[in-house]
């Protein structure tokens, strides 16, 4: 048969052009077009890199060298927490890394990144329309054809492959009914852009909190930190050039965000409203023009490919930007999609690779949910429990997928996540922890002690490595929870608060009772 194009992907920023690139290498005659509507990228939520997505860059991709010129590195994740809002900063508790990063990753600027890999994705061969709407799909059982308009003129093409890399807007799984909110998690966002952020390890700070300064090898400005509390967090991500990005994610049903004069300004009282935001954000100021909020952001698709298409990145699903998962799933399914798709260009059979993808895709994001976001909004503002979550979070992560992934990319990138009896069962060790921390986190509520030790420690381990080393910090997370279980057993026993009002706007989030 003949076509305009072997493979028409719908979306330039990240996953498009990851998957463009991708195919070009496995596939160099691919003949690809990747429209995309923006005429410039706008900047997106998630600006921070993991092990797992850091490895496809760096290795698969190749983009080492561009993101150590234009991008800054990433120093770790950190978490601080406080139990009233005029509370020391350096009473506050924090929990993250005392040395250097031992793999990279990245603090990116989503703008600049996904403009360079359209670039690369050009580079290599493929055709670009720019700025171009589509207008029309009609899917058929060998071939879909495509209506685009660009500057007022309107085309319209035929393709073997149509791939779906349109973000959020998720245009194959609305138009196709396979778009599903995540109704179990309400949760919402707000950022922005800030200068004038203070340096978290000047000499001026030094001087000030000579404990606090002394106590970290690494600089704490190049982690993404992150202000924790009752149903709600923030992260303080810098980026290249000193502007600094900063926003709040919180549960709906558990938080509200104070009412202000505009969106800007509420999200900046909420910072200032945590110790350590009023001391970061003190004399800050909001880049004009640079707010922006999302409503209602996890969904998914029911159903990821079908005969002559596949969906990527965003397109397919999206569930919390905590702990940075968007470019791991963009990670998957872009290398998996190329993949596919290089394999069926050559004439292969990939009806079984699609029935994988189909199958795997829902499991994937199901159990991704349930291990590390479902109800942690609950108990993320107490630093005992949360304390516990980190560790085994990021201790199980590293297990499961990063040590794997860095042994060969090539292979582990073409499994997706919990796959298997062994990754079901894996899954379920993970979704019972977290689990019993969500109902340790409700008892603390009731109890009127929900973050009481919100104050005056400070954690600080040796730092996540891909190999057997991470067991000493899976053991540390395993302490802090059976500890906070032995609490739990006290508090059963212990009479219920007289007088509870968790507040659900300022940064302690819940009173803090006299000690049980």
């Amino acid at each position: 048969m003949e076509f305009d194009y072997d493979v028409v992907i719908v979306g330039g920023a990240f996953s498009g052009s990851a998957t463009a690139m991708m195919l070009k290498r496995k596939h160099p005659a691919a003949r690809v077009l990747i429209i995309e509507k923006a005429a410039e990228f706008d900047r997106k939520v998630g600006e921070s890199t993991t092990e797992l997505s850091s490895c496809y860059m760096t290795r698969l991709l190749g983009l080492t060298n561009y993101l150590g010129h234009h991008h800054l590195a990433k120093q770790g994740l950190r978490m601080w927490f406080a139990n009233r809002p005029d509370q020391p900063f350096d009473d506050c508790v924090e929990l993250g890394a005392r040395y250097q990063a031992r793999l990279p990753t990245f603090q990116v600027d989503r703008s600049t990144l996904d403009q360079h890999m359209l670039e690369q994705a050009v580079q290599a061969g493929c055709d670009l329309q720019r700025p171009a709407k589509v207008t029309s799909v009609e899917l058929e059982a060998d071939r879909s054809y495509m209506s685009y308009e660009t500057y007022g003129s309107q085309t319209r093409i035929s393709t073997r492959w149509l791939v779906d890399a349109s973000g959020r807007a998720a245009m194959l799984a609305r138009k196709l009914g396979h778009f599903q909110q995540n109704t179990e998690h309400p949760i919402n966002a707000v950022w922005a852009r800030f200068t004038g952020v203070k340096d978290w390890d000047s000499y001026e700070w030094r001087e000030k909190f000579l404990d606090y300064a002394n106590a970290c090898r690494t600089s704490r400005n190049w982690a993404t930190n992150h202000l924790m509390g009752h149903g709600w967090w923030c992260w303080i991500i810098p980026l290249r050039g000193g502007d600094v990005s900063a926003g709040i994610v919180y549960d709906a049903r558990i938080f509200t965000l104070a009412d202000g004069a505009n969106l800007g300004e509420r999200l900046r009282a909420h910072l200032l409203s945590h110790p350590v935001g009023a001391e970061i954000f003190g004399g800050s100021q909001i880049i004009e023009g640079d707010v922006h909020a999302y409503s209602a952001m996890p969904y998914s698709s029911s159903q990821v490919c079908g005969s002559g298409w596949l969906t990527v990145g965003d397109a397919a699903g999206f569930i919390d930007p905590l702990y940075s998962p968007g470019l791991d799933f963009c990670s998957y399914t872009s290398y998996y999609a190329a993949d596919v798709l290089a394999r069926s260009l050559a004439g292969e059979d990939v009806s079984e690779a699609l029935t994988y993808y189909n199958e795997q895709y829902p499991i994937t994001y199901r159990l991704w949910f349930e291990t590390l976001y479902k109800d942690k909004y609950y108990y993320m503002g107490d630093a005992e429990l949360m304390a516990a979550a980190l560790l085994l979070d990021v201790g199980t992560y590293f297990i499961g997928l990063v040590i794997p992934v860095y042994k060969n990319p090539e292979r582990e990138f073409l499994h997706l996540p919990f796959e298997g009896k062994a990754g079901r069962v894996f899954g379920e060790m993970m979704k019972f922890y977290n689990r019993r921390l969500v109902t340790l986190a409700k008892r603390r509520l009731v109890k009127g002690c929900y973050g009481r030790r919100n104050a005056g420690w400070r954690e600080l381990y040796d730092g996540f490595v891909p190999d057997r080393r991470v067991g000493k910090l899976i053991r540390k997370g395993l302490l802090h929870w059976w500890l906070a279980e032995l609490t739990n057993l006290r508090l059963i026993f212990t009479p219920p608060a007289k007088h509870r009002t968790v507040s659900n706007n300022a940064a302690n989030s819940a009173p803090v009772a006299a000690p049980l």
